[in-house]
């Protein structure tokens, strides 16, 4: 389906044209003023997250469940307080607790939650692709909190959001990621989100941890740190995911760092106020330096985490307002 352009006096066509689909699964057939909706409709809940009252009651009545069969501690907890501050009753279903360790089905345990009538599910899966499954037999709208090495849009949304913050428009920038691109579905999305709304990305890894073909996301990629780092007007590390690697894939965590962690001496090659970022958790002292994550005025990584709340209130607002029956959604 082709989706409609928008007019000349507008940033996205009116109404649910804004954002036209049930789900969140990944940013990679998003357009431009879809990416931009959703980041607009943050806006008004980080001015809200920022005040004295944190509450909104729009999804009052509503239950949410956040459906993780991958261990997380920020991203659920992120998503919980997102939906709690809507006024939604959140049910948090963890993988230890879940019937899948006895040996259900995907399907199967799709088949469970739907039948519990939730308004929306928020899943984080090990496998790629196992969010949209679930997606596909579920009646209600569902959001992808991570699935494998696929995506995970809502950290493509928030990081987007925090350089908007820190340097106006994303057009023109030129935005570096380095670490493990072949393992991150954060670096996926990121590169999906960003090409799409007209940054320059660089992708900078070890050989080993390149992806094959990436060029073709409309990147360039680099095996030199410095020379990637040459210029740029944000930084963004991304972690060593040890837990995805089978084999050698660096020679030790020191001549890692030697090659492409980020330090004082190395941030100094990209513009003066760049920015620095990471989707956490870090591992200090191995893609970046303790001195750097906590450089005043330059690192965006407690933001990400501010930006993190705001960019998931407002997806859960607009994927449930067909079932809430607002105006122009139904």
């Amino acid at each position: 389906m082709t989706s409609p352009d928008p007019s000349a006096t507008s940033r996205y066509p009116a109404g649910s044209a804004a954002f036209p689909h049930r789900d969140l699964t990944g940013l990679a057939e998003l357009a431009p003023w879809e990416l931009l909706y959703l980041m607009d409709e943050a806006e008004q809940w980080v001015d809200l997250n920022r005040s004295a009252s944190k509450r909104d009651e729009r999804l009052h009545g509503l239950t949410i469940i956040n459906a993780f069969f991958e261990n997380s501690t920020r991203t659920l907890l992120s998503f919980e307080i997102a939906g709690k501050r809507l006024g939604a009753d959140v049910v948090n279903m963890h993988a230890a607790q879940s019937s899948v360790k006895k040996g259900e089905t995907l399907i199967d345990t799709a088949m469970t939650l739907n039948a519990m009538h939730a308004d929306a599910i928020v899943i984080r899966h090990q496998s790629s692709g196992a969010v949209q499954l679930i997606a596909d037999k579920v009646d209600c709208p569902v959001l992808n909190a991570g699935d494998g090495q696929h995506e995970h849009p809502t950290q493509g949304l928030l990081d987007a959001l925090t350089i908007r913050h820190s340097k106006g428009e994303i057009a023109g920038l030129i935005v570096t990621i380095c670490g493990d691109i072949l393992h991150s579905r954060v670096a996926r999305s990121n590169i999906h989100c960003l090409t799409t709304l007209g940054a320059q990305v660089r992708v900078c890894a070890p050989p080993a941890l390149m992806p094959a073909g990436i060029e073709q996301m409309k990147v360039t990629p680099y095996y030199d740190f410095d020379a990637a780092l040459d210029g740029a007007d944000v930084v963004m590390m991304l972690r060593l995911q040890q837990e995805r690697m089978s084999g050698q894939f660096i020679p030790s965590p020191r001549e890692y760092r030697h090659l492409y962690g980020l330090t004082l001496e190395r941030l100094a090659r990209a513009k003066p106020d760049a920015l620095v970022m990471h989707p956490g958790p870090m591992n200090r002292g191995v893609e970046i330096d303790s001195n750097v994550a906590d450089l005043a005025g330059r690192s965006a990584i407690t933001r990400q985490v501010e930006m993190g709340v705001a960019i998931r209130m407002a997806c859960l607002d607009v994927l449930t307002r067909k079932a809430r029956g607002v105006e122009g959604w139904a």
